[in-house]
């Protein structure tokens, strides 16, 4: 019961003594969040599940590193997206080759989409834009990094995460108005 009156900074102190107690605690503080952030990415409930465990592995073994400069939540969302795209490059062995210094970078400030577009669609739509983009769509539009974030994440430019993130959002916007054509609205 003691454990319900520490707060996270005392449980990640005692994580880092090894205390099973507190990483249980931990656990299931996070565990439900995480999971969601990994089914954005692995889009497969077994696949989510495994990434998360991996994920939670992860950082109780290398919870020493962790500072305090972010909160636990947001350290540990990190080490979860990291394992979602190493899981993803390791399911997928095709690799796309970008020749992103082509591109002249122009800001899209004008990010809309028609009212009767739910999000379910637009997820379902992200799913079809070719990984290198999605990754940078996924980390832009649903997980609110911003491009310097990105890049560490994806190890990327602030330039390339730019580009891959103005072209999926071309790839997401065609998508989603041939499904507007298709479906009649």
């Amino acid at each position: 019961m003691e454990t319900n009156h520490i707060f996270n900074i005392d449980l990640v102190e005692l994580c880092k003594q090894q205390n099973r107690k507190a990483q249980l605690t931990l656990y299931k503080q996070y565990c439900e969040g995480m999971f969601c952030v990994a089914m954005r990415f692995v889009n497969n409930r077994d696949d989510a599940e495994d990434v998360l465990q991996e994920a939670f592995i992860k950082a109780f073994q290398k919870i020493q590193q962790f500072k305090g400069e972010v909160t636990f939540g947001a350290w540990l969302k990190r080490i979860v997206i990291n394992q979602c795209l190493d899981f993803l490059k390791t399911k997928k062995e095709r690799a796309v080759e970008l020749k992103e210094n082509t591109l002249q970078i122009v800001e899209d400030h004008d990010w809309s989409v028609a009212h009767e577009i739910s999000i379910e669609d637009v997820k379902s739509a992200m799913s079809l834009v070719p990984e290198n983009y999605q990754n940078v769509l996924q980390l832009y539009l649903l997980e609110g990094y911003d491009h310097e974030e990105i890049g560490e994440i994806l190890n990327l430019s602030n330039t390339a995460s730019r580009t891959r993130l103005l072209r999926g959002k071309g790839y997401l916007r065609a998508l989603l108005t041939k499904q507007r054509h298709e479906t009649g609205s």
